[in-house]
């Protein structure tokens, strides 16, 4: 596995490759890798015959008051993960590499970044898609592969590429969760047991409004309220949102239809969580199946 921590040198690889006539997918993390990030990277392996990881910290999409300088980091445990789901390239820039004195521009998707964790992170998709959108033309992928848990960001991205007519494919990949349902998150490591055990209520509440709306429950403020007040019998937790809304705009709905997209962010002691999955009414997944 080849390890590159120069832009230059990480886009002049990329070209040769394509111009070899190699697919290439990429995939972006931030690092302190887990088995979610690592079947992004078998999925990318599936779809290409080149695989590009980056790790890369990225500064611009925490607030003034989050966790940047504390985000877990494990530069060796992370190459050696990489290296055993077969990644070609690693790509590990240092923040100067990638933010020069002098920078200022910013890459933003309007609408789609209002919504959900946008409320309560002013700017940080902003920073999540200059910095996606910089990797892209550092790592010059054919392919890109997400994971779905987190939805919002993969939305953004997905409208950015589209709207940009950057030409690479998005995949998203469905979320990883332990053995007892949380999703997996780097930030899982910030959890004591006390706190690991409380923030179950994350799927424990989607699997609520999951029943409820197999039982014909389409009121979406019902289904939000069963949820926060399955959440709030779970000690250590405060919610940030509980949000029922379209899976193609995010607007909060009233009534759900065939579709919609249940998201949630808890705060579990100090630790901020996220999770979300799709309802999806019977005979819209018969169809889809035909």
């Amino acid at each position: 596995m080849e390890v590159i921590e120069s832009v230059s040198l990480m886009q002049a690889r990329s070209e040769e490759l394509r111009l070899a006539g190699h697919t290439l997918a990429f995939v972006p993390t931030m690092g302190f890798l887990h088995e979610g990030h690592l079947e992004l990277m078998r999925v990318a392996r599936s779809l290409a015959d080149r695989v590009i990881v980056s790790i890369f910290v990225n500064p611009t999409q925490f607030g003034p008051k989050e966790d940047f300088a504390k985000y877990p980091r494990d530069r060796e445990g992370d190459l050696a993960k990489v290296e055993g789901v077969s990644v070609d390239i690693c790509f590990l820039p240092d923040v100067s590499e990638m933010y020069p004195r002098g920078f200022q521009t910013t890459v933003s998707v309007r609408e789609l970044s209002g919504h959900l964790c946008g409320l309560s992170r002013p700017g940080h998709f902003d920073g999540v898609t200059t910095v996606v959108s910089k990797l892209f033309n550092i790592t010059k992928p054919h392919i890109a592969v997400f994971g779905q848990k987190d939805y919002q960001q993969l939305a953004v991205i997905s409208r950015m590429v589209t709207d940009t007519n950057m030409g690479i494919e998005i995949v998203g990949v469905p979320t990883v969760r332990e053995h007892d349902g949380l999703a997996m998150s780097s930030r899982n490591a910030y959890l004591n047991r006390d706190e690991r055990r409380s923030a179950l209520c994350l799927k424990k509440a989607m699997d609520l409004a999951a029943e409820m709306f197999a039982s014909g429950e389409r009121d979406a403020k019902i289904l939000k309220n069963a949820m926060e007040r399955l959440i709030v019998t779970h000690p250590y937790t405060s919610i940030d949102y509980v949000a029922v809304c379209d899976p193609v705009t995010l607007d909060d709905l009233d009534k759900v239809g065939e579709q919609a997209l249940v998201a949630l962010a808890v705060k579990v002691g100090r630790t901020r969580l996220i999770d979300n999955c799709l309802l999806k009414a019977r005979n819209l997944s018969e169809r889809r199946d035909l």
